[in-house]
């Protein structure tokens, strides 16, 4: 009951309408197939993403895009940190440097690499989620914090959450 009650007050207060936090892409619709462009098999460019107004007291993002369909476990993509609570997207290609012009930072990934690392599944069709936090605070983490880092760090401060998925499947 004690967490129902800030969504009832919500939903009260914003005339019966409660606004989820829903994440979308340009390039590619929910479960639909990511453009090759976004993956190992072409310039391996970050994916467009946009998304909606956050919960109030929103005071950071955090993204991670991981691939559940890994032969050997989940592999992990991009993990992204401490986007500006003001931020609604972020642009085809973005730089894979540790800090970026806005102050968000980057992790490592499973390809032992800093930023985005796109899809490039071994066999089959895989599943890739880019999973996007709304957060009442900003992380005290260092840049190239791990996916584990990032997901020790905001338990307890997720305001609200959204998942987009997009497939992909090598040619051949």
């Amino acid at each position: 009951m004690k967490r129902l009650v800030p969504i009832l007050l919500a939903f009260f207060l914003f005339g019966g309408e409660i606004m989820a936090l829903r994440i979308e892409s340009s390039a590619f619709q929910p479960n639909g197939k990511i453009p090759a462009k976004y993956t190992c098999d072409g310039a391996d460019l970050s994916p467009p993403l946009r998304w909606n107004d956050p919960p109030q007291g929103t005071k950071s993002f955090a993204l991670i895009s991981d691939d559940p369909d890994a032969p050997m476990g989940t592999w992990v993509h991009w993990v992204l940190y401490n986007l500006p609570a003001e931020t609604r997207s972020l642009e085809e290609g973005l730089a894979t440097s540790e800090t970026l012009p806005n102050g968000a930072r980057q992790g490592m990934t499973d390809f032992r690499r800093v930023g985005y690392g796109g899809p490039c599944p071994p066999s089959g069709t895989h599943r890739y989620f880019f999973k996007l936090y709304a957060l009442d605070t900003v992380l005290n983490l260092v840049a190239k914090a791990t996916k584990a880092d990032v997901e020790r760090a905001i338990k307890g401060h997720i305001l609200a959450q959204t998942e987009l998925v997009g497939l992909y499947q090598r040619a051949g």
